[in-house]
């Protein structure tokens, strides 16, 4: 057993104000709780993990690569099948928190290697 808490998990910021913590990982899973700041969208990617997006708090819009939008508030969930593209956008007004489970478990530093590909 390992216990993780959100005061003391690896922790990086994206972007301004976009917060992820590493709650939980393996090769099977990795488990990482986020913020997103009112307005903030992550850009449309593609991984070739399943992913589950659980909202914990405020209301976050999913959107496909054929522009479906979901919105899910507190205790709703969307599953992304692998390498299916999509992106979350925090849909309100106020700080937008949530839990994203990955399998099997990506890289914790996805999001800093996706953005400095993308700077080059």
């Amino acid at each position: 057993m390992n216990l993780i808490s959100l005061n003391n998990g690896q922790t990086y910021q994206p972007e301004p104000g976009w917060k992820r913590i590493s709650l939980a990982g393996s090769a099977n899973v990795s488990v990482e709780y986020f913020e997103k700041p009112a307005g903030h969208t992550s850009p449309l990617h593609t991984h070739p993990q399943e992913q589950v997006c659980i909202c914990t708090k405020g209301k976050l819009m999913s959107v496909d690569s054929d522009g479906q939008e979901v919105i899910m508030n507190p205790g709703d969930s969307v599953w992304f099948a692998p390498d299916e593209p999509h992106r979350v956008e925090n849909a309100g007004d106020d700080l937008a928190e949530g839990i994203d489970i990955f399998a099997p478990a990506r890289s914790f530093d996805f999001w800093l290697m996706k953005l400095n590909e993308k700077k080059k």
